[in-house]
């Protein structure tokens, strides 16, 4: 399965840099130079294909690896610097592919209350009592708090805030999470 660990987005200046909004915990480990991180193939907008600035008259493919050649943060925004990609035009055909990693090479948690997103999608959900109600289809990352999203039988979704007070236990070995939800949180 693959990880998403970031999005590229718009060209910083004019030697090919790019701003990744990060989408990990560790992004000094991700962006390090000499990472290879994948394309996510169709993640790109089918419009970035501009001009070589060459002249070579051959439109820019967005590769399916980009080698990390530098990274910092800059104003709280990540910069990065790929092998190859040398100009703002190249950079800016790059904007909005996502970048990934196999979750095979990301080893799990220290912390037996930390997970990653793969490891909770497809778990069912249930209430303390058993009952059953659907199952975790994404992760979704706002401000204040993680938030399960959770596809009911009947084909809706809810959001669950990702907190001890309502998802008081989490069983991979069982395929479950245990949510107890206050009352109407499930009909918003």
């Amino acid at each position: 399965m693959q990880l998403v660990v970031g999005r590229i987005g718009k060209p910083h200046g004019v030697r090919g840099e790019v701003t990744v909004e990060v989408r990990t915990d560790e992004p000094e480990a991700r962006f390090a130079p000499g990472t290879v991180l994948r394309t996510e193939p169709g993640a790109t907008p089918p419009t970035a294909t501009p001009a070589p600035a060459d002249g070579s008259g051959v439109p820019f493919r967005v590769p399916a690896e980009l080698t990390i050649e530098e990274s910092r943060f800059h104003q709280g925004r990540m910069l990065v610097a790929f092998d190859g990609i040398l100009d703002r035009n190249t950079a800016e055909a790059l904007r909005g592919t996502l970048l990934v990693v196999d979750s095979a090479d990301v080893a799990p948690p220290d912390d037996p209350e930390e997970f990653h997103d793969h490891q909770l999608v497809g778990l069912a959900v249930v209430t303390p009592a058993g009952e059953r109600l659907g199952e975790v289809a994404r992760i979704d990352h706002a401000p204040s708090s993680d938030l399960l999203v959770l596809r009911r039988p009947e084909g809706r979704t809810a959001l669950i805030p990702f907190v001890r007070a309502i998802v008081p236990e989490v069983d991979l070995a069982g395929g479950r999470v245990i949510v107890d939800p206050p009352a109407g949180l499930l009909d918003l």
